[in-house]
C-alpha cells in the first residue's frame, strides 16, 4: 500500500490531476518526483523525525512533497494558506522545521516566517524563478536521482489545531515503526466504510493544508486511485468535475451542499453523477433537510463521520 507499488505496476495510471489547469502526474511521476525531492531533504541534513512544514496552495506539487517526507522518516507540518507571518512563524518554529515549502505567492509570508532559515531550506515551486529567500525546488532536485534513498522509513504528518483557545496545538503522534508500505487503520477503514479500491476515482474539493483532504488523498494513492484536486472549490465546477472525470469517491463539508443546492435546476440536473458511489461528509454538523435533499438527489451515497486531528474516536453512519 504504497505509491512505488502502484508505480512499477501501472506507471502511465494519473496519480494526480489539476481540476483547473488539467496539469497532470502519473504514478511514475510521483514516484520520480517524491524520490529526488526525499534525496533533496537527505542533502540537507534531515533525518527521521526531522520536521518540515509546507505553505502551500493547491497544486501539483503538494501531495509529492508530503510523499517524500513519508518516505523520508520525516514530520511534515501542513499549514493553512490563511496565516499571517507571525502566526505561520509560530507554527513553524513550535515544531521545529527546518525546511519550508511555500507556492510563489506565499514566499514572501514563509519567508517572514522562517527567519533563522537560510534560502537554501526554503522552497518555492513553479517554473519561474525563485523568491527573495527561496530557493526554485525544480532547479534544487533537476539533478537529483529518481531512485529511492537507502534509508527509507515511514513518516507522518503533524497538523495544528484551529487555536480557538490560545496557540494552536501540533498534533504529534509517534512515527510508524514499520515500512513505509505497511497497511495503517485509516486504509483499513476507508476500505471498509468507503469502498476504497484500485481504480477509484477521488475528487477534492477541498485545501490540502486540512487534515482530511491530506489523509484521503494520500490514502487513495496507497490503493492506486487517482486524485482530482480543485485548486477552489465552485459548486456548477465540482458538478461538471464529477461527470468529466466519473468521479467515484469524494469528501465534502456541508456548506458544499448548500452551495450545490442553491445552484439552478438547470445547472443542478445538466451534469451526470450516477458514477459516485461514495460521497462523504464531515467536518461540521449537516442540516436535516440538506442530507435528505442530498440523499434524494444523488442516491444513496451520502456517508457521514465525526471525528478529529488527534484521533482520540470516529463514529460513522450510513444513508441507509
Amino acid at each position: 500500500m504504497h505509491p512505488h507499488h502502484h508505480a512499477a505496476s501501472q506507471p502511465d495510471t494519473p496519480a494526480i490531476i489539476m481540476a483547473g489547469s488539467g496539469a497532470t502526474l502519473s504514478y511514475a511521476g510521483l514516484e520520480a518526483q517524491s524520490n529526488r525531492i526525499a534525496h533533496l531533504l537527505r542533502a540537507l541534513g534531515l533525518r527521521r523525525g526531522d520536521t518540515i512544514a509546507i505553505l502551500m496552495l493547491n497544486e501539483i506539487d503538494y501531495l509529492p512533497i508530503c510523499w517524500a517526507a513519508q518516505r523520508a522518516g520525516l514530520v511534515y507540518v501542513a499549514m493553512s494558506t490563511k496565516l499571517t507571518a507571525e502566526e505561520a512563524g509560530y507554527i513553524a518554529s513550535d515544531s521545529g522545521s527546518r525546511a519550508i515549502f511555500c507556492s510563489p505567492a506565499l514566499a514572501e509570508v514563509a519567508v517572514a516566517a522562517t527567519p533563522d532559515l537560510p534560502a537554501a531550506a526554503r522552497f518555492c515551486t513553479g517554473a519561474e524563478p525563485a523568491a527573495d529567500g527561496c530557493t526554485l525546488l525544480l532547479a534544487a532536485i533537476a539533478d537529483l536521482p529518481a531512485t529511492r534513498i537507502a534509508d527509507e522509513s515511514s513518516g507522518r504528518d503533524m497538523l495544528y489545531s484551529s487555536g480557538t483557545t490560545g496557540r494552536p496545538k501540533g498534533v504529534r503522534g509517534p512515527l510508524p515503526e514499520g515500512p513505509i508500505d505497511q497497511v495503517d487503520a485509516l486504509s483499513g477503514l476507508v476500505a471498509a466504510l468507503y469502498q476504497f479500491a484500485p481504480g477509484m476515482k477521488y475528487l477534492s474539493p477541498a485545501p490540502l493544508y486540512h487534515a482530511a483532504p491530506l489523509r484521503y488523498c494520500m490514502a487513495v494513492h496507497k490503493f492506486g486511485g487517482t486524485v482530482v484536486v480543485m485548486e477552489k472549490f465552485d459548486p456548477e465546477t465540482y458538478l461538471r468535475l464529477v461527470e468529466q472525470h466519473g468521479i467515484t469517491h469524494s469528501q465534502l463539508v456541508p456548506t458544499m451542499f448548500v452551495r450545490m443546492l442553491k445552484l439552478p435546476d438547470v445547472a443542478r440536473t445538466q451534469h451526470d453523477v450516477s458514477s459516485l458511489k461514495v460521497a462523504i461528509h464531515a467536518a461540521a454538523p449537516c442540516p436535516v433537510d440538506v442530507k435528505l435533499a442530498m440523499i434524494a438527489w444523488w442516491g444513496p451515497v451520502i456517508y457521514e463521520y465525526y471525528s478529529a486531528t488527534e484521533g482520540a474516536g470516529f463514529t460513522a453512519i450510513t444513508p441507509q
